[in-house]
């Protein structure tokens, strides 16, 4: 697999979370529903990355 970006943002689509803005460098602003804000990086190649953003996010789903 290439990278975790588009599982990563299916999933946090799928769990309430919606797209808030552009961020720094290659990175987007997701907010989730329990309010907090996660950061999401268009190269997100690492499946440690994409775990730690869904637990920030409160998604309990692992890669």
């Amino acid at each position: 697999m290439n990278g975790y970006e588009k599982l990563l943002k299916e999933l946090l689509l799928q769990h309430g979370c919606k797209f808030l803005r552009s961020g720094k460098g290659s990175h987007e602003i997701w907010l989730c529903p329990n309010g907090v804000s996660v950061a999401v990086n268009h190269t997100c190649k690492s499946r440690h990355t994409a775990n730690s953003i869904l637990k920030d996010a409160g998604i309990s789903h692992r890669f």
